[in-house]
């Protein structure tokens, strides 16, 4: 698999000359003291692909950036995820008897890690095997066969080549708008 970074370079390459206005919403790298934040607030260490990412840029703002309208959390917005959603699962979220490969799992597991958020309290999390799964905040997660929801890197990998391709990804289709933004139009 192609390392994490050399796809968000190629995504960045991308987005500077046909989506400038996604490209100026990637923010400054966060650094070890919000990192070491986040994980003193999750109780655990961030995957190291998502450490990568967030030392690059401490997440997307509000612009869509993964298929189909996700955005990149920062650092901070990842701890206070979590906490919120650990909060309305109260002792639900410590219910581990679920099988951690199966399609559907429980509405959250304090494991999970939050990164990407689609605004509507819905968020891309990542679980303790690594899987791309998609926290839904009405009926529990999803986690899609797909090879490029097999992992961040997969992901990443998968998202650079659309990209520049402009083949379809799976149901997704990139466009850019008027305005220079990202989209991912659902086919």
């Amino acid at each position: 698999m192609v390392p994490i970074i050399k796809s968000w370079s190629r995504i960045e390459a991308w987005l500077a000359l046909h989506a400038p206005a996604t490209y100026a919403s990637l923010a400054p790298p966060a650094n070890q003291e919000a990192l070491a934040m986040t994980e003193k607030a999750i109780g655990m260490r961030l995957p190291g692909p998502l450490t990568e990412i967030l030392l690059l840029h401490n997440g997307t703002g509000s612009q869509t950036l993964l298929p189909s309208g996700w955005h990149l959390l920062s650092a901070e917005g990842i701890a206070r995820t979590w906490a919120l959603r650990t909060e309305i699962a109260g002792n639900d979220a410590d219910d581990f008897h679920y099988d951690p490969a199966a399609e559907f799992g429980p509405w959250w597991d304090r494991r999970w890690v939050p990164f990407a958020s689609f605004g509507n309290g819905d968020h891309l999390v990542i679980s303790q095997l690594g899987r791309i799964g998609d926290a839904c905040h009405e009926d529990g997660c999803h986690f899609d066969a797909h090879p490029m929801w097999s992992s961040l890197t997969a992901l990443f990998a998968h998202v650079a080549s659309a990209l520049e391709s402009g083949n379809k990804l799976h149901y997704y289709q990139r466009s850019v708008d008027k305005d220079g933004e990202l989209e991912w139009e659902v086919l």
